[in-house]
């Protein structure tokens, strides 16, 4: 016989109710659970794609900085206003007689930012000479104390420079002296002149002896490099 209790309702009815709610509590449960850990994989994978994309996109930038033509790139060192208008002033003169004396304008005007200081040392500011030209002429010359690379060490010297009216005619005075070679030997700085770009000018400058400076060609090349004076060359 089933057992009733005292409202009449069957015991074992009851436990079996009872039953199925635990079982359905089970099954939710359980389904909860796959539904978290399909969850958990979803987002993981998720994740993964966006790590994915953004080093894709860092590595495509990089490669886009790295290939971008150089008109399009940014300067990579910042220019005062004292330089920038030195470069305003000794630009177009150096592009000028540079096709005139083919001479590349940025070795024109790395040699005068390295030698004259972007114009500031008192041999350009006052007398307008940028390359530290000497001179035997008394009426046109001025003595100044210079540096000179002799026998492995730097020496201060008095030497006579010559003067020029303004930094245009200091630079055609500079490209003619390319162009024509010294008294002793007029093909003296004719590999500058056939150079196909800036780094075979400048290495071949210090080849022929143009500065006593050892690292005179490299320093040349790091100002170009630096400021981007080789787009001066395509003008």
């Amino acid at each position: 016989m089933y057992q009733k209790n005292y409202d009449g309702v069957d015991f074992s009815q009851r436990s079996l109710g009872v039953a199925k709610k635990k079982v359905h509590r089970r099954k939710q449960s359980r389904k909860h659970s796959i539904q978290w850990q399909q969850w958990q994989q979803v987002w993981g994978v998720t994740w993964k794609v966006i790590a994915l994309s953004l080093c894709l996109v860092g590595i495509w930038h990089l490669l886009e900085q790295q290939f971008r033509p150089l008109d399009s790139q940014p300067a990579t060192a910042e220019l005062t206003p004292v330089r920038r208008q030195f470069l305003d002033e000794v630009g177009p003169a150096a592009v000028k007689y540079g096709h005139q004396y083919n001479v590349l304008p940025s070795i024109t005007i790395a040699q005068a930012i390295l030698e004259s200081d972007w114009g500031t040392s008192q041999l350009a500011s006052q007398y307008h000479n940028l390359f530290g030209v000497k001179s035997d002429d008394p009426q046109n010359s001025q003595v100044l104390k210079t540096k000179e690379y002799r026998q492995g060490q730097w020496l201060e010297i008095d030497a006579s420079f010559r003067v020029y009216p303004n930094f245009a005619a200091s630079i055609e005075a500079h490209n003619q002296l390319l162009t024509q070679g010294t008294s002793w030997n007029t093909d003296q700085y004719q590999q500058v002149l056939q150079a196909d770009n800036y780094v075979q000018a400048a290495r071949s400058l210090q080849k022929a002896g143009y500065a006593t400076d050892p690292n005179y060609a490299q320093k040349l090349i790091n100002l170009i490099k630096k400021y981007q004076l080789d787009s001066y060359d395509r003008n």
